[in-house]
């Protein structure tokens, strides 16, 4: 059983990523992604990683080891939906205490794999390492083993503590916990040459079921999906495929080059976004299959339903064309979906103006330019003022991203739509482009926009209010010539019947120079101190008459 450290180090030595690949030997051993900093765990930890690549499998009971806490942070956050067992969706943890901290929660573990055994019975049990116990040394494979041996079913270490590394990491831990104690240790009742993986595809809203009918209409049967809708027993025998298609390579890449490898499993990195896309893919599946066996009429019956259904679709989208010229929309994504979305946005007149690549390989990198150009604007990592600002100096009509960037297109009252896990909406194949199309129409003329851009009514208020209050106090300015019941003062200047009053001997004393009663005003500029910055519209009749 391998170390969790030389795993690693394994990972980080990945050959199929051209990224790696392209770094010098010092460079590899540092990893293939920046580390984590404290506080720095928005974007996902190595458990977090693992836990979300391996749970759409739907017949598995996901067992976490750790604090609550932990279970709550991956508890449902893919959209990922199954044909056949829910269990995949219930939650299960130890939830260690002060108390297993201090004497290991080892024990506490096994009896938590003998109570989901008994009331559940699930066909395997996934165990996912967390920080707290990988720290005070509990081992989780002594325990797998022990209680798979005891009860009959396989107890399958997943050893991706949170502090390892990044989100990505715990995506390829995961497969390398699948690759040493799954693949290979089944055999399926029978074999075609029809038979494919599809590794990297989740399942998202049911996306995996807008292809299969495609899929199934040619004969190609779907041995195995890592991990959408995915059952342990198909895992198991995945390995009699005879082509694979990778979805997701920054997720998956070390699982389809080790397939290869071990197995001699042929296979490709390809989307199901958008109408070319789809129709190069199932090209593909079908190159490489008659290539492992299968009969060369195969390619013949893809051509006739990819011509069909491409027609089906071309047509669908024409009315869409109008709506969206002009429109320009920026993309906030990552991996495979940097690239395939905007293909299948520009097969509708959309302009695309950035699409995230952080989570892009070079090889992602290479295909968005072919398809936007040399001098596409690929954002490598653009915080949210920076996004907000794009937004605000109208450079973008929509913004599609996932969840945690939605409150910086409602900020600046843009037009947004979720692409990533959490939508609830399907976008593969000939029918999801249809219905991205249809969402993103929505979104860009819901009336509510222009309603949010407007001025709010307590601002229009507040605006309506200072301006009022600047009139009355312009209206109300005091006169230079005082009403005797101020104060008692009767007369400031250019009086010669004014009495000095207790009011007048106070101002003298204290405030500015002012004339002396039965006195004119004697200042240079013709008036006092008190009325000589008066504009003349204020004067009063007395004053202007006097100049």
């Amino acid at each position: 059983m391998t170390s969790l450290p030389t795993t690693i180090q394994d990972v980080f030595n990945e050959p199929g990523c051209a990224r790696n690949a392209s770094k010098s030997k010092v460079e590899r051993k540092n990893g293939c992604t920046k580390q984590l900093k404290p506080g720095g765990a928005a974007g996902g930890c190595a458990f977090d990683g693992a836990k979300v690549a391996l749970q759409p499998f739907t017949d598995v009971a996901h067992l976490v080891h750790g604090p609550i806490a932990c279970e709550g942070n991956s508890w449902d956050n893919r959209g990922s939906v199954s044909s056949g067992s829910d269990l995949w969706r219930r939650s299960f943890t130890t939830d260690m205490s002060e108390t297993d901290i201090v004497f290991g929660g080892e024990k506490r573990l096994y009896r938590a794999v003998k109570e989901i055994t008994e009331k559940y019975n699930p066909q395997a049990i996934f165990v996912y390492q967390t920080c707290v116990p990988a720290m005070i040394g509990d081992d989780i494979d002594m325990v797998c083993k022990a209680a798979s041996a005891k009860f009959g079913k396989p107890v399958i270490p997943i050893n991706s503590p949170g502090f390892v590394g990044s989100k990505n990491l715990g995506n390829k831990l995961a497969g390398e916990a699948l690759l040493e104690h799954v693949i290979g240790t089944g055999e399926p009742d029978y074999t075609t040459s029809y038979d494919i993986n599809i590794i990297g595809e989740y399942n998202l809203s049911g996306e995996l079921w807008q292809i299969k009918p495609l899929l199934d209409e040619l004969g190609i049967r779907i041995l195995s999906c890592i991990s959408g809708d995915g059952k342990y027993r198909e895992v198991a025998y995945s390995h009699r495929a005879k082509a694979a298609m990778m979805v997701c390579s920054r997720a998956m890449i070390n699982v389809a080059r080790k397939m290869r490898q071990r197995y001699g499993i042929p296979f490709f990195e390809g989307s199901f976004y958008g109408i070319e896309d789809t129709s190069d893919s199932l090209r593909q599946i079908a190159r490489m299959l008659i290539e492992s066996g299968a009969p060369a009429e195969l390619m013949e019956r893809t051509q006739a339903l990819i011509a069909r259904e491409e027609t089906k679709a071309w047509a669908a989208i024409e009315r869409f064309k109008p709506r969206f010229a002009g429109k320009r929309v920026v993309l906030i994504t990552g991996g495979v979906k940097s690239w395939s979305m905007v293909a299948a946005l520009q097969e509708a007149g959309l302009e695309i103006v950035g699409t995230s690549v952080k989570k892009s390989t070079k090889k992602d990198k290479e295909r968005i330019k072919e398809l936007m150009g040399q001098d596409a604007h690929m954002i490598e990592d653009m915080s949210p003022r920076e996004i907000y600002k794009m937004l605000k100096d109208a450079k973008a009509d929509i913004m599609l991203s996932g969840g945690k960037s939605q409150f910086v297109a409602l900020k600046a009252a843009m037009p947004w739509l979720d692409i990533n896990q959490e939508r609830c909406h399907a976008y593969m194949g000939y029918v999801g482009i249809l219905k991205l199309m249809e969402e993103i129409e929505k979104a860009l003329y819901n009336p509510i926009w222009d309603q949010l851009r407007q001025a709010a009514p307590w601002d229009e208020f507040d605006r309506n209010l200072q301006a009022r209050t600047a009139a009355q106090m312009h209206a109300q300015a005091p006169d230079p010539v005082r009403d005797p019941s101020r104060n008692g003062v009767r007369t400031i200047s250019f009086s010669n019947q004014a009495e000095v009053s207790e009011g007048e001997s106070a101002i003298a004393a204290h405030g500015p120079k002012l004339a002396e009663p039965n006195k004119p005003c004697t200042s240079s500029s013709g008036r006092c101190i008190a009325c000589k910055d008066i504009p003349s519209d204020l004067q009063p009749p007395a004053l202007q008459a006097a100049e």
